[in-house]
């Protein structure tokens, strides 16, 4: 079904377009049929009372009192009990978001991420499925919350949630009478950590024929071997981030098990290498000045961004299996009198990819941040009020199908408006649905003098930058 656009007047004889909210959720009507009941017309209050919602008011009480012919009750239904297929609609946002970006990669010729992290969603009390006291990187601290595992396309400057696991401590799946008020399904009580969670999703979108050219993450999984092994088995190029107490060989090490020195004590058994590893905190200061790169990685709206990169072969060893396996190991550090210092990890080989091909990999984690932040800033992705297995799973669908549909909104409007953006967006699908003419044009005119602000601060950021660098050539 096309979907019917509507026309702004951005002043400067510039037009925006926005597509129908409630065209674009119909296009999904199919899985939000149980039985023989349609749930669509809920689907679409529903979603159109995630973008309208601000933070932290976007449950089913605010969603009722925004959005009119709308009730609570339905909301209840649709959202805890109705058994309308959120799995195959979040397979379909997962194809719908790869041709989407896979469109835009045919035009800008820049790589699409596939990048793997986990984000915590504040909660109170004991009962809503996965809650439990762990670390919530939302407020950088062990508390109460639920998390989730995400995956998240990335081309560019865009990115979408196409993918999520609830994690399960051992608390709950040691729990079965918990586990069974929660209504979790007998087969997903089964402990797995993140890595595990991220290897299942990243199978499941392989045999979805999601499109990506790398697969990134933080720390917590390029740390992971059996996720890292899993990826090499897959046969999936990766680049993911380690901590600065991750140990490499700066050459291959002999693995073997050491002769018996002497008749006295027990025969070794245990595999060995011929040489020791080192910290890369401590390898980072055996690095040449010359030894470094600085590139040019995109433009931000600061100015250029550049980073100082390093990349070289070594060779990691999990001493549960009896190989040592070739990795490239990547450095990137900013230019800052105290520059900020990231390590990757990647199964490509050193010479497969430039030194600012693998930076760019690396830094392409930062829009994920974003999408997590536009996620519980603008669509409500951390404002539920549900406590069930099938709740979680129900929201995060219609969260994930509400950033899909802003994402394209944006990329519509990029070429009239480059600096649109994801709130300005939300903001214009909300003028499209619920505004008036009038309150729409005082709208649009202070988001216009807001551009002009920014454009100007960025320009100004720009000659700066170009200023700086050439007082340090002359």
């Amino acid at each position: 079904m096309k979907s019917v656009k509507k026309t702004f007047d951005f002043y400067g004889n510039i037009s925006l377009s926005v597509s129908s909210a409630n065209l674009f959720v119909e296009e999904f009507r199919n899985f939000f049929r149980s039985h023989r009941f349609d749930n669509t017309n809920t689907a679409k209050n529903y979603f159109l009372g995630l973008l309208k919602c601000e933070k932290g008011q976007a449950n089913m009480e605010r969603i009722e009192e925004e959005i009119d012919k709308s009730e609570y009750q339905a909301y209840q239904q649709f959202i805890s009990n109705s058994n309308w297929d959120s799995e195959g609609l979040q397979c379909k946002i997962a194809v719908r978001s790869s041709e989407t970006l896979d469109a835009h990669k045919q035009k800008n010729n820049l790589p699409t991420g596939y990048i793997i992290d986990e984000s915590g969603h504040l909660k109170k009390g004991k009962m809503s499925v996965g809650v439990s006291r762990q670390y919530a990187g939302v407020v950088g601290k062990v508390d109460n919350c639920q998390v989730g595992v995400y995956a998240s396309l990335i081309n560019e400057i865009y990115a979408t949630i196409i993918n999520e696991r609830i994690f399960l401590p051992e608390s709950w799946t040691e729990n079965t009478e918990r586990c069974k008020k929660a209504k979790i399904p007998l087969s997903s009580v089964i402990y797995k950590t993140k890595p595990e969670l991220a290897l299942d999703m990243i199978k499941q979108d392989i045999e979805r024929d999601v499109k990506f050219d790398w697969i990134g993450g933080d720390g917590l999984y390029g740390h992971n071997t059996e996720l890292c092994k899993g990826l090499d088995d897959l046969g999936q190029f990766y680049v993911l981030d380690v901590h600065k107490d991750e140990t490499v060989y700066t050459k291959q090490p002999l693995l073997s098990i050491p002769e018996r020195k002497s008749k006295k004590g027990r025969k070794p058994t245990k595999i060995k290498a011929d040489i020791k590893p080192i910290r890369l905190d401590k390898l980072i200061t055996q690095i040449e000045a010359e030894q470094w790169k600085l590139e040019e990685i995109r433009d931000t709206t600061k100015g250029i961004l550049k980073l100082y990169v390093y990349k070289t072969t070594v060779w990691t060893w999990d001493k549960k299996e009896n190989k040592s396996r070739q990795r490239t190991l990547i450095i990137t550090k900013t230019t800052d009198n105290k520059p900020k210092v990231k390590y990757s990890l990647s199964n490509g080989a050193e010479e497969q990819y430039s030194h600012q091909e693998y930076a760019y990999f690396v830094s392409q984690r930062y829009w994920v941040e974003r999408t997590f932040d536009n996620a519980k800033n603008e669509l409500g992705m951390s404002d539920y009020q549900v406590r069930k297995w099938k709740s979680w799973h129900h929201h995060h669908s219609l969260v994930m199908l509400a950033s899909l549909f802003i994402m394209t909104q944006q990329m519509d409007n990029r070429s009239q408006v480059p600096l649109l953006s994801f709130r300005d967006a939300r903001i214009l699908v909300i003028l499209e649905v619920f505004a008036t003419e009038d309150e729409a044009e005082i709208i649009l005119k202070h988001m216009y003098k807001r551009h002009k602000k920014r454009k100007k601060a960025i320009d100004y950021s720009y000659r700066k930058q170009r200023e700086k660098e050439r007082s340090l050539t002359s």
